[in-house]
């Protein structure tokens, strides 16, 4: 069977949150899953996952600090560490399902090129399903991607100054 990949991008909320669904339900059905964080570096709720299943890994490549700032040689060095990894792990075929989490961040940051992404991608066991998320998509990834999804923005809560919380009503 055929994996495909998919690209989560766009201004709106939902990005990681539609790739960990997307884990969970590979999981539920006896399927190993990868995920490789661009950029960040906090231990997210989400990550949290990793201690329940022993059929998830997770890991970062990322400092989380330059967003608002440019990133420094570290950055690059990180990212480009991380697709190297995800490189082996893609062509491995020991994961069903590989997430790369904010690499369109990562390409935004010019931290490595849509080239040597695509170069990955192409060189992924046949069977991988692939999930891509991140804003600002280069043209090049929505074209390659076979399944696109821009999350859009409508209304959000923190224009309106509220502080990032972990999505659960308290």
């Amino acid at each position: 069977m055929r994996g495909y990949v998919q690209l989560y991008t766009g201004n709106g909320k939902g990005k990681t949150t539609a790739a960990f669904g997307l884990a969970i339900r590979a999981l539920m059905a006896g399927k190993r899953v990868y995920v490789g964080q661009f950029v960040k570096s906090m231990k997210y709720n989400e990550t949290k996952l990793e201690n329940f299943l022993d059929t998830l890994t997770i890991e970062q490549y990322g400092r989380g600090c330059f967003i608002i700032d440019e990133p420094e040689p570290i950055d690059v060095e990180m990212a480009r560490a991380g697709l190297e990894r995800c490189r082996k792990i893609l062509s491995g075929g020991e994961y069903d399902m590989v997430i790369l989490d904010e690499v369109c961040i990562a390409l935004y940051y010019r931290l490595f090129s849509v080239e040597s992404l695509i170069s990955v991608l192409n060189e992924r066991k046949e069977r991988v399903e692939v999930i891509l998320t991140g804003r600002y998509a280069p043209q090049q990834l929505i074209d390659y991607a076979d399944l696109v999804t821009e999350m859009g923005e409508v209304k959000h809560y923190y224009r309106q100054g509220v502080e990032a919380r972990d999505g659960i009503e308290r």
